[in-house]
């Protein structure tokens, strides 16, 4: 089967690469504001030009547009591997979407798009970058790697995950962070996306598994991935609706606000405490809301990747 022409077929992202190089690009141009118009994969950075350094790197063609001297620093060799892990199961999937665009995500939209981009920076550094994918099963795995044909084939399998719509696949996150670690051999930066919905509230194996990743020295970063409107401040009309458990198929029929005050309290324990475990095993936690930008996500790159000596 022709992976990318059946893609081509269904709905979900159009261009994921494309979306993932604009999402980068305005990120890039919002740190920086001028130097990085022309964003090129050449090299890996811009750096303002110091009087009696070599001009050998000076980037004319900025300094025609700037009137500033910038110069081109090239990262020749990789010097970070980094391991992607997405969350597939059905609760990613939620709310349901047909096509997908910036402005237009739901869970898995959202993570799919911030891994794509963090493989675009990646990329542009020369690292070598991993993936998993599980919803109730390990559904794919693939080694660090830093060729672009390893680039290509990631993006095409983060698009499959899009328009996959597992229906009714729970998940037990621990039991593949365990299987994954098993693969992990060399020091990597380990990024987690999932929306912390369990089949079972068995949060000691979830962090066991976590101290499982860090037992071999690797640094985990967990993205908590979520809805903020729904999902924590539970913001529907008071008509009669039915929830679904999109993992079990299990539902409920109920007026939205006769719960949301308790709701909204509960959600928001459960969440500090997840922050607060994540403190206690040194993970890095961080709040993922679909309905915000990228910043968050990129940022944490940028800052990890300064202390991963």
């Amino acid at each position: 089967m022709n992976l990318q022409a059946e893609l081509n077929k269904a709905e979900g992202f159009k261009n994921l690469e494309l979306l993932a190089k604009q999402v980068v690009e305005g990120f890039i141009a919002g740190m920086h504001k001028s130097p990085f118009h022309g964003f090129s994969a050449e090299f890996a950075e811009h750096k303002i030009y110091n009087r009696g350094e070599s001009t050998r790197h000076i980037d004319w063609k900025l300094y025609a547009k700037t009137d500033k001297l910038y110069t081109k620093r090239y990262d020749d060799e990789t010097n970070l591997r980094c391991h992607i892990i997405l969350d597939n199961s059905s609760s990613m999937h939620y709310p349901k979407l047909e096509s997908f665009s910036i402005n237009s995500l739901n869970k898995i939209g959202f993570s799919v798009l911030a891994a794509a981009s963090l493989m675009q920076i990646l990329k542009k550094q020369r690292d070598a970058v991993g993936l998993s994918i599980y919803s109730d099963n390990y559904d794919y795995y693939a080694p660090e790697k830093g060729s672009e044909r390893h680039h290509q084939m990631l993006l095409n399998h983060l698009s499959a995950a899009v328009i996959s719509k597992p229906l009714n696949k729970e998940t037990e996150t621990y039991k593949y962070l365990h299987e994954i670690a098993e693969k992990i051999h060399r020091r990597s930066m380990i990024f987690l996306f999932t929306d912390m919905f369990q089949t079972s509230e068995d949060e000691v194996r979830l962090f066991e598994a976590l101290r499982h990743l860090k037992y071999n020295k690797h640094e985990v970063v967990l993205f908590h991935v979520f809805d903020k409107e729904k999902e924590i401040q539970f913001n529907f009309d008071n008509n009669p609706k039915r929830f679904i458990d999109v993992e079990t198929g299990e539902h409920i029929n109920l007026y939205a606000d006769t719960i949301k005050a308790n709701y909204s309290e509960s959600v928001a324990s459960y969440f500090e405490a997840l922050r607060l475990k994540c403190g206690q095993y040194k993970i890095k936690y961080v709040e993922a809301d679909i309905n915000k930008d990228f910043n968050s996500v990129l940022t944490t790159y940028m800052v990890e990747r300064q202390k991963f000596k």
